[in-house]
């Protein structure tokens, strides 16, 4: 016999009198006496069923079940009864009056309750991932995943690309994060590395001659997590060759305008609007700000040369600068609301704020007293204060100070309510700088990554000032997170060798690292760029969340670690003799790490 012959998604109240058998788990039962009911739930939705006095021996069946047991129900469908349907329910109109119920499964008392709204930790939710799924909320965030995917997939098939699958187990690369190591057994000490991005591989596709590639690829990086990351996470990514920039933009610009449309019901104006990079960190301290709202950040370095202040004057004096942000209305903060953006301006790294608040009368602070009021008035100008405006500014170094206060930007626009839910904001960050200055390690890192081709009119910048090259590089930022970020790649072994070179990777070290590129770029490498959409960071945002763990079917911990498989655990002594190698450690041999309540 089988299970089931249709499921909710295959019935509605025009079938009214049709006989079927439905499968799925039970969603509380209810005994009022002379009748049973219960929900069935499928992966498609909910309908009552009912069990009355006939056939024989129908309600004592319905009487059996507890909430999540597996059941398989045979009945008719039928119009509920005037005045008890359920407008809250698709399938609220009817119901299936059941003549068999079969058990397949009982349920054990589940851990936590399903329901909507229910208080439950995410190291819970994650350590029973299975039962999470049931609930609607989960279930509805992976099947939009899944629908994303396939209009992405299909978009790209439609414009030409094949779909490549890129090796899992390479090598390691110096590329920024650290990688996955994979001990090789058959090659004793040596080990594969995890991908962090198919970056190589996809070049090297284009110098094979698949001129337009794309994946849905698995990626890893081993750093610290965030709301926004993972430990493995998915891309889409594209290659292109004989482009230029403004082709692969055009190609993504394209995709995320159809998903944002398809999926989350969005329109947004094309051609999308393009800010340099700099006038990004200038006027919102963010190399992705949220447009969502204004709060620009504004100069007023001139005004605090020679004023009374101190921390402004040296500021101006040694060659920094005084900048501010003007909060419209917010002069009547609670001192409360004021800490909370001074706690976050100390966070993002400033020394502190200096509050104003704008009256009629000028500008008032409890440091006004250490300004000339021809200053205060400066300031005031500078930053376009109106009467119940507040004022904020930070002085310092420029990157310090600009970074600092679009921290600030941010977290004002999102706590009070200037980003609204379900509006969109997306545009292209464009010229950002190729290299820029370590601090701590005393050398040059590549911004980007290191495969990335400056402008042409600034490679001769590469022998007199590489921190002013700008690359050829191109961000995607949606309501103030880079959902996509791309380039126009390196396709000459000198060029190659030259910005290998600038970032402190020698000779040598290249040739070992990155031999097999460099060699393969002497063969006839034709000019080509991409983009890699974060997959799992654009499904969450148009589901109107910051965090991606909702639209992941397992994900991880804030730790890196699985409450659902135990996952990183211990290997037995075999295992690591086979490998050849041994924990440094040894008194700690397969300590499991502690998550709490992440």
């Amino acid at each position: 016999m089988a299970y089931r012959d249709t499921t909710l998604q295959g019935i509605s109240p025009v079938d009214a009198g049709r006989k079927v058998r439905l499968a799925g788990w039970v969603a509380g039962v209810r005994d009022h006496g002379g009748m049973v009911f219960f929900n069935l739930r499928d992966r498609y939705g909910v309908v009552q069923v009912t069990a009355g006095s006939q056939p024989p021996g129908i309600m004592e069946a319905a009487r059996q079940l507890k909430p999540e047991y597996v059941v398989s129900v045979l009945g008719e469908i039928r119009p509920r009864p005037a005045g008890l349907a359920n407008p809250g329910m698709p399938l609220g109109s009817v119901e299936i009056a059941a003549e068999e119920i079969e058990i397949l499964n009982p349920s054990a008392p589940l851990p936590f309750v399903l329901a909507e709204g229910e208080e439950v930790s995410p190291a819970m939710r994650m350590k029973y991932r299975y039962l999470d799924m049931r609930r609607p909320a989960v279930r509805d965030a992976l099947l939009l995943r899944s629908k994303t995917a396939m209009e992405a997939r299909n978009f790209l098939a439609s414009k030409g690309f094949v779909e490549v699958e890129t090796p899992m187990l390479t090598r390691s690369t110096p590329e920024g994060a650290r990688d996955f190591l994979v001990p090789s057994r058959v090659h004793p000490n040596t080990c594969y590395a995890l991908p962090q991005s198919p970056q190589l591989f996809k070049q090297l596709l284009m110098i094979g001659g698949f001129d337009r590639y794309f994946q849905i690829v698995k990626c890893f990086r081993d750093e610290d997590q965030r709301a926004d990351r993972q430990p493995e996470f998915t891309q889409i990514d594209v290659e292109m060759s004989f482009v230029v920039a403004d082709d692969v933009m055009a190609v993504a610009e394209e995709l995320a305008l159809q998903l944002l449309s398809k999926i989350a019901g969005a329109t947004l104006p094309s051609p999308l609007m393009r800010m340099k990079f700099s006038d990004a960190m200038n006027m919102y301290g963010s190399d992705k700000p949220d447009l969502r709202f204004g709060l620009e950040i504004a100069d007023a370095t001139a005004c605090a040369a020679g004023c009374g202040f101190k921390a402004f004057a040296s500021a101006a004096a040694e060659g920094g600068v005084v900048r501010g942000l003007r909060v419209p209305g917010a002069a009547g903060w609670s001192r409360k609301q004021i800490s909370e953006v001074e706690d976050a301006a100390k966070k993002a790294g400033l020394p502190g704020l200096a509050v104003f608040k704008a009256e009629a009368s000028g500008l008032a602070s409890s440091i006004a007293k250490h300004f000339e009021r021809s200053s205060l008035e400066s300031i005031a100008r500078a930053l376009s204060a109106g009467p119940g405006d507040l004022l904020l500014l930070a002085a310092g170094r420029k990157k310090t100070v600009s970074k600092g206060l679009g921290e600030v930007r941010l977290k004002i626009g999102r706590d009070s309510g200037l980003a609204k839910p379900g509006d969109f904001k997306m545009f292209w960050i464009v010229d950002p700088p190729l290299l820029e200055y370590n601090e701590e390690e005393k050398r040059l890192d590549a911004v980007h990554h290191p495969f990335t081709m400056p402008r042409p009119e600034d490679v001769p910048l590469l022998d007199t000032n590489p921190e002013a090259v700008r690359a050829q590089a191109y961000d995607l930022v949606l309501n103030g997170h880079e959902v996509a970020g791309g380039s126009i790649r390196i396709h000459r072994q000198d060029l190659q060798e030259k910005v290998f070179g600038l970032i402190a990777i020698d000779k040598a070290t290249a040739r070992e690292k990155f031999g097999f590129l460099l060699e393969a770029l002497t063969f006839g490498a034709p000019p080509h760029g991409g983009i890699a959409f974060g997959f799992d960071r654009f499904v969450a945002m148009l589901l109107g969340t910051d965090n991606i763990t909702g639209v992941i079917a397992f994900p991880k911990t804030t730790r890196a670690f699985c409450p659902l498989t135990g996952a990183p655990g211990p290997v037995s002594d075999r295992q690591m003799e086979d490998l050849g190698i041994a924990w440094r450690d040894a008194s700690r041999k397969g300590e499991m790490p502690v998550d709490g309540n992440e």
